[in-house]
């Protein structure tokens, strides 16, 4: 192969693509996008209140209506002396947005409560009425057994515990380690690799399918070699991919870092280090000092900080840059294959299949990481771009990530091997819808 003729396709792929609209709406919609999924939770959190609810008790029991105090949330009158019937036509009018009714005792000493209103509450009000019910079928039971003292017993026997999670490094500092947050973190990288390489992939095949039905593809044929151009292409719309993503790397950085300027999450979260470290003395941050000083921002942005975002973002960008080659090559071949993109479904399966069989198991990684099927997902080079990636922030050995990207190294040569042979016969095929038996064919040649 000429390099020197490859670079001149890779140029002509990089430049008419950047130059599109499409690319430029999307480098500069998508980091928005990213910068308000990452703020827009906290934001919430912080910002959102319940709306203040006046709500009408009946209380047929007895002991449930001491327990209704008034809060921001809701104001509670109690209306056991009146109508039901007339109290339910009065939801929603006469100041009365909710009506509850308290059922009387019953013989396992419990009731039951019944909620009216013309549109449902949130669901931190309904959590709330249930607790306050609870709390006093405990205290009428406690008082009903008659011991003296059983109530201050009860209340001692409860426990609180709180769990707080820690990963030591080789150092032996202590850093602080939320599960959730690495749930949602192995879900999105994992959800961003299969995305960005259906996206890419797609895109070679599509520019290859065009090309060919319009026929430009006899002009070029003619100064450069078929596979010269099929990797050119490849490697034109890999560096477009990595352009767009570091862009949108750095948008978003600068969208967060103005979100947490305008919103003091900076202050919240340099406050909960502090705290941390001044209570476990050892360089990590302690969660619950963390949740004190900065609320749940805090502990969010204090355990976002302490993750390892550098190794993150290198094996990111060798897993995205290796599974969208492996992808894109097997794209390629289909798309020399066929003459318009409705002669791709067949063709397009088995290559989609196992994309979406990683995508599933990203679902299993942050449950159990290290279970068989993830191991092997993340080594199987067909499943390993997205499986990976999903497990990395739990922590992987540098010789399974060795072993992973060895092996997809290798099965990417194949299948590029492959691809090239299938791309050269196919490229100047016309007038026939080809198959898979055409493929082996080709191959086999």
């Amino acid at each position: 192969m000429d390099f020197n003729k490859i670079n001149v396709v890779i140029g002509r792929e990089y430049s008419t693509r950047v130059k599109k609209k499409s690319f430029l709406i999307t480098t500069f919609v998508v980091p928005i996008l990213f910068a308000a999924v990452c703020v827009l939770p906290t934001v919430l959190m912080m910002n959102v209140k319940e709306k203040s609810q006046k709500v009408s008790v009946v209380d047929n029991s007895g002991i449930v209506m001491p327990y209704f105090e008034n809060n921001e949330a809701a104001e509670y009158t109690d209306c056991t002396s009146q109508d039901i019937e007339t109290l339910k036509a009065s939801v929603g009018k006469d100041g009365c947005d909710v009506l509850l009714v308290v059922s009387p005792l019953d013989s396992a000493k419990s009731v039951s409560v019944q909620v009216y209103s013309r549109k449902p509450a949130g669901v931190d009000f309904y959590s709330g009425i249930a607790d306050k019910a609870n709390r006093a079928v405990e205290a009428y039971r406690i008082k009903s057994y008659e011991i003296d003292g059983l109530e201050n017993i009860m209340k001692d026997v409860k426990a609180d515990v709180k769990v707080s999670e820690f990963t030591i490094d080789d150092s032996g500092n202590a850093t602080v380690s939320e599960s959730g947050i690495y749930m949602i973190l192995s879900m999105i990288l994992g959800m961003m690799i299969y995305m960005f390489i259906a996206m890419f992939g797609a895109t070679v095949m599509s520019s290859v399918i065009e090309e060919k039905s319009s026929r430009v593809v006899e002009v070029l044929v003619s100064s450069v070699k078929a596979t010269e151009l099929m990797f050119g292409k490849i490697i034109g719309i890999a560096l477009v991919a990595l352009t767009q993503f570091f862009l949108w790397i750095v948008l978003t950085v600068v969208l967060v870092a103005a979100a947490g300027a305008v919103f003091g999450f900076s202050d919240m979260a340099s406050s909960a280090q502090m705290a941390g470290m001044a209570q476990t003395g050892m360089g990590g941050v302690d969660v619950a000092a963390a949740a004190a000083q900065g609320g749940e921002a805090g502990v969010i942005l204090t355990t976002l900080a302490n993750l390892p975002w550098m190794k993150l973002i290198i094996c990111f960008l060798i897993y995205f840059v290796l599974g969208y080659l492996l992808y894109a090559s097997m794209y390629a071949a289909i798309g020399s294959a066929v003459e318009n993109e409705a002669d791709t479904q067949q063709l397009q399966l088995p290559v989609t299949i196992p994309l979406m069989i990683a995508f599933f198991i990203v679902f299993f990684a942050f449950k159990n990481p290290d279970s068989a099927v993830v191991w092997w997902g993340s080594m199987i080079p067909f499943t390993s771009p997205i499986v990976m990636i999903a497990r990395i922030p739990y922590g992987v050995p540098v010789w399974e990530i060795a072993l992973s990207v060895a092996l997809l190294v290798v099965t990417f040569i194949v299948l590029a091997w492959a691809s090239a042979k299938i791309y050269k016969a196919g490229i100047l095929m016309f007038g026939k819808k080809s198959s898979w038996a055409d493929l082996l064919k080709w191959l086999k040649q």
